[in-house]
């Protein structure tokens, strides 16, 4: 007789016995990087080669999309519809990795190669996020076979391979096939937990917003000796600049780039004992960094950020004695859902000329992923926590805002889903780095938990249909 208990059994026994590291091994030396030209083909390797077979194999048919963008990577979409009357599930991942920088990771890894090392898996793209996706599918696999081939309920699957490029295409492509995407939930993984051994569901992400600001004087650079002292300096305008916008201890100063009315009190409830950690590897925590008065848990999940993502004046590389002609820095918002990031560049430009630095300009400014938020009270978070909770005997904490970047807003535009993100790494991974990894433990858990979510999506008391 088929169980919960057999099922998370397989999926403890296939991670335990090898052939989970095996199946990420065989992806992870796909370099499947979407960051540079030469890597499109592994892209195309990857749906095709790595993906495909394995979903035919368990039931899914399976199309191969072409970017409705040129330029940008393919999208596979599959389904595996067993009865239209029970729920749908949307799973979601990306193939496509960062660039690998072979030359800077340290001796003995390789980013195209899974090592194993102090309870790690090492190689790009085993914690972003081919790792995760494959985590689900696997789960999903042990599931059928403890069911005999039958879920008892219904499987979508996007796998894109232009995140790491801002999911450039994806929302074209789920508005042109939105019908045959429907879905009751999107159930997926990407991203950190709240700390690396606390289970976590995300019901959504801040938004990035990046603008240059940029001082222009000259067209040249003028003697230090003859000039310094008399001609302005772009690069401590810049630096005036900055320094209005955020104060030394991290406060953000433009306060129309704020949400409104402070973080939202449903935000803050399910917030409260949040905890904030990245293990090994993570930067520090500096509690006197950010808005006065906010929980650490609040600043990185309920409230907006704002970072210098990269500066310039001159050559640092090779000064020369000269004022430079101008300066420039490339900035990042992380927002809300409660912010309103069509008044950013206003807000900036009147905020600036109070402060007398009409010569600082606001250049290229975009949103490059828009923010995106479920309520943390919605039924199907609530049923995914049970859920997770049951199989992990853990606490599984909900925050309304993962930390990084993912492309929900998609998905809830055009499906209307509510968002379940399910989180199976941690802080301190590495991504878009050198030596990235993934956890062995949180990777363990997260087969056991999703082994169960597939189970209890079988079985009666999955939340109401709209």
């Amino acid at each position: 007789m088929s169980t919960r208990e057999g099922a998370v059994g397989r999926a403890m026994a296939f991670f335990d016995d090898g052939g989970f590291e095996q199946l990420l091994s065989d992806l992870v030396a796909i370099p499947s990087t979407s960051q540079e030209e030469a890597g499109a083909p592994a892209l195309a390797t990857y749906l095709d080669h790595a993906m495909r077979p394995w979903l035919e194999r368990l039931g899914f048919d399976v199309t191969i999309s072409p970017n409705p963008l040129p330029g940008f990577g393919p999208i596979l979409s599959a389904s595996r519809i067993e009865d239209p009357a029970r729920p749908t599930v949307l799973l979601y991942g990306h193939g496509d990795t960062v660039r690998g920088l072979e030359d800077q990771w340290r001796q003995g890894l390789s980013p195209w190669k899974l090592t194993r090392e102090d309870g790690r898996w090492y190689g790009r793209g085993t914690a972003d996020n081919k790792g995760q996706h494959a985590l689900n599918l696997a789960a999903l696999e042990a599931v059928l076979a403890e069911r005999g081939g039958k879920l008892g309920a219904n499987v979508k699957l996007v796998i894109e391979t232009a995140e790491e490029r801002g999911s450039r295409g994806l929302r074209e492509f789920i508005a042109m096939h939105a019908e045959e995407l429907a879905a009751d939930a999107l159930i997926a993984s990407d991203g950190p937990r709240v700390e690396p051994e606390m289970p976590t569901i995300a019901t959504g992400t801040r938004g990035t917003f990046h603008f240059d600001l940029v001082v222009k004087l000259r067209e040249g650079g003028v003697h230090s000796g003859h000039w310094g002292g008399l001609t302005t300096d772009p690069a401590i305008l810049l630096a005036h600049a900055l320094s209005t916008i955020m104060d030394r201890d991290g406060k953000i100063l433009v306060r129309d780039w704020l949400p409104r009315q402070g973080v939202p009190p449903r935000v803050k409830a399910v917030l409260e004992g949040c905890p904030v950690g990245g293990g090994d590897g993570a930067a520090t925590i500096d509690p006197q960094w950010g808005e006065p008065g906010l929980t650490s848990a609040e600043k990185i999940y309920g409230w907006n950020s704002f970072i210098v993502l990269a500066m310039v004046s001159g050559r640092p590389e090779n000064p020369v004695n000269a004022v430079a002609p101008d300066a420039r820095a490339h900035c990042q918002i992380r927002y809300t859902v409660d912010a309103e990031p069509d008044r950013f560049v206003a807000a900036l430009r009147a905020h600036l000329d109070t402060h007398r630095l009409q010569d600082v300009r606001i250049e290229n400014a975009f949103i490059r992923m828009p923010a995106s938020r479920t309520a943390p009270d919605h039924p199907w978070v609530g049923w995914a926590q049970a859920s997770v909770a049951r199989t992990l005997n853990k606490r599984v904490q909900i925050i309304p805002s993962s930390s990084g970047g993912l492309p929900g807003d998609v998905f809830v535009d055009h499906l209307g889903v509510p968002l379940v993100w399910i989180p199976h790494s941690y802080n301190g991974c590495k991504q878009h780095g050198p030596d990235e990894h993934l956890l062995i433990s949180a990777a363990r858990e997260g087969i056991a938990s999703f082994a169960g979510l597939w189970w209890d999506l079988g079985e009666p008391g999955t939340p109401a249909r709209d």
